[in-house]
C-alpha cells in the first residue's frame, strides 16, 4: 500500500481497578453522574431546552460501538467493519474505545427514567458505527497496521455517503513522522463539500515534543484540545496552530462493553464532547454548513485565552447553548462555498518548516502503524453496571 506507516499506542489502559461496593440506585446515580463534570461545564441544560440532538446521525470512527450498551440501546445505526478481522463480540478487545466515544456523544442511560449509566452531551443523536481502527491490545493490531492503512479515508467517504451529519474522529497521528496524507486529506474535503462537519481530536503530544497529529490538521476539521474541570489546558494536550476549540478530557467518566464505568483522559475524550456539541448545534439548525457551524463555536467560545486564541485551547471551550442561539441570526448556505470554515490557511501563523536532520531517514519507528493512534487513555473502574452482558 502507499499508505504512510504510523507510530501506534495502546488505549483504554485499565490495569487499576477500584470497583465501587454495589449500592442502591440513588448512590449509583450520585456515583456516575455526580462525576459527568463535563456536562455541566458544555452548559449541556441550557443547549437541551432547545434540542438534545434529534434527527442528527454521528458517525463514530473508531474501534466499533456496542450497540446493546444499555446507555446506548436503541440508538447505534447498523455500520460497517473497514478492517474485517480482529476482536469480536464478547473480546475484551473488542469495541473498548468506540463505546467509550459513542457514550460521551449519545448516550441516554438507563434503568428507572434512565438514572442509571452515561449521558451524553446529545442523548438523542443517532450513532453511526465505522470500524476502521483495532484496539491496543487487539492480536491482530500489527496485521491491520500493514493491510488497513487506508480505513480511515474510506471511513470518512462510506460515513458521509450513509446519512453521517457529524463524524467524530477521536483518533489520530501525533508521531515524529506524522505528515498529510492525500487520500484522508481529499476524503475529509469530500465529507465537507457534503455538509458534513468533522471533528478530531488535537492529539495527546503536549508532553512528547507536541508533533502535528492528522487528521486534526487537515483544512476544515475542527481540531479539539483538552482542559481539565477547571478549564486549564491539560499538559497532555496537544498545542499547535489548527487547535480550534477546547473541551473536557481529563477525569471524564466513559461507559465500557464490560459494564463498568472507568475515568479516561484524552483528546479523544474532548472531541467526542465537541462532536455532540456540533450535533446538538446542527439539530437546531440543520441548514447551516460545515463551515457555518465551526464558525459558530469558534465565535460563541467561553474562557477564551488571552489575544483571542492560542494553540493550547483554541479559541476557548466549546459552549454548545450559545452557538444554538446565535445560530438563529445565520441562513444556511452551499457547503462547496466554503468547504474549509475559515478564509485563511491555518488558524494562528501556521506550521513551521521542520529541519531535514530532524526527519528518520529511512527507518521506521519501533512500532510501524497504518490506522492510528486512539486518543484516550482510561485508568480506574468506577462501576459494574446492573445488567449482565
Amino acid at each position: 500500500m502507499t499508505r504512510r506507516t504510523r507510530t501506534a499506542a495502546a488505549a483504554l489502559l485499565a490495569a487499576a481497578f477500584a470497583v465501587l461496593p454495589a449500592t442502591t440506585t440513588p448512590a449509583y446515580a450520585d456515583t456516575i453522574r455526580a462525576r459527568q463534570w463535563g456536562l455541566d461545564a458544555l452548559h449541556t441544560s441550557r443547549a437541551w431546552e432547545t434540542t438534545r440532538g434529534e434527527g442528527v446521525t454521528v458517525a463514530v470512527l473508531d474501534t466499533g460501538v456496542d450497540a446493546s450498551h444499555p446507555d446506548l440501546e436503541g440508538s447505534v445505526l447498523p455500520g460497517t467493519d473497514l478492517v474485517g478481522f480482529g476482536a469480536s463480540r464478547g473480546d475484551r478487545a473488542w469495541a473498548r474505545h468506540g463505546t467509550a466515544m459513542a457514550g460521551i456523544i449519545a448516550g441516554h442511560g438507563h434503568g428507572s427514567d434512565a438514572q442509571d449509566g452515561v449521558l451524553g452531551v446529545a442523548p438523542k443523536v443517532r450513532i453511526l458505527p465505522v470500524r476502521v481502527i483495532l484496539e491496543g491490545t487487539d492480536k491482530a493490531r500489527d496485521k491491520a497496521r500493514k493491510t488497513r492503512g487506508t480505513a480511515l479515508a474510506e471511513g470518512i467517504r462510506w460515513a458521509a455517503d450513509h446519512g453521517a451529519d457529524v463524524i467524530n474522529l477521536s483518533l489520530g497521528d501525533d508521531s515524529e513522522s506524522a505528515h498529510p496524507d492525500a487520500g484522508e486529506d481529499s476524503a475529509v474535503q469530500y465529507a465537507l463539500a457534503k455538509g458534513v462537519s468533522v471533528v478530531a481530536s488535537a492529539g495527546n503530544g503536549g508532553e512528547k515534543g507536541d508533533h502535528i497529529s492528522f487528521p486534526a490538521a487537515y483544512p476544515g476539521v475542527i481540531a479539539v484540545t483538552a482542559v481539565d474541570r477547571y478549564g486549564t489546558h491539560a499538559s497532555f494536550s496537544t498545542s499547535r496552530w489548527y487547535a480550534t476549540v477546547s473541551a473536557p478530557g481529563v477525569d471524564i467518566v466513559i461507559a465500557d462493553p464490560d459494564r463498568r464505568y472507568y475515568e479516561g483522559w484524552g483528546t479523544s475524550a474532548a472531541a467526542a464532547f465537541v462532536s455532540g456539541a456540533v450535533a446538538l448545534v446542527r439539530a437546531a439548525h440543520p441548514d447551516l454548513t460545515p463551515a457555518q457551524v465551526k464558525r459558530l463555536l469558534v465565535d460563541t467560545a467561553r474562557n477564551r485565552p488571552k489575544g483571542g486564541r492560542s494553540d493550547q485551547k483554541g479559541y476557548g471551550t466549546v459552549d454548545p447553548a450559545a452557538a444554538i442561539e446565535a445560530g438563529g441570526a445565520l441562513k444556511g448556505a452551499d457547503p462547496k462555498a466554503a468547504v474549509a470554515g475559515y478564509g485563511g490557511q491555518y488558524f494562528g501563523p501556521g506550521p513551521q518548516a521542520e529541519p531535514e536532520e530532524g526527519r528518520p531517514i529511512g527507518l521506521l519507528a519501533p512500532i510501524a502503524g497504518g490506522i492510528g493512534v486512539l486518543l484516550l487513555a482510561a485508568s480506574v473502574a468506577l462501576w459494574r453496571g446492573s445488567r449482565s452482558r
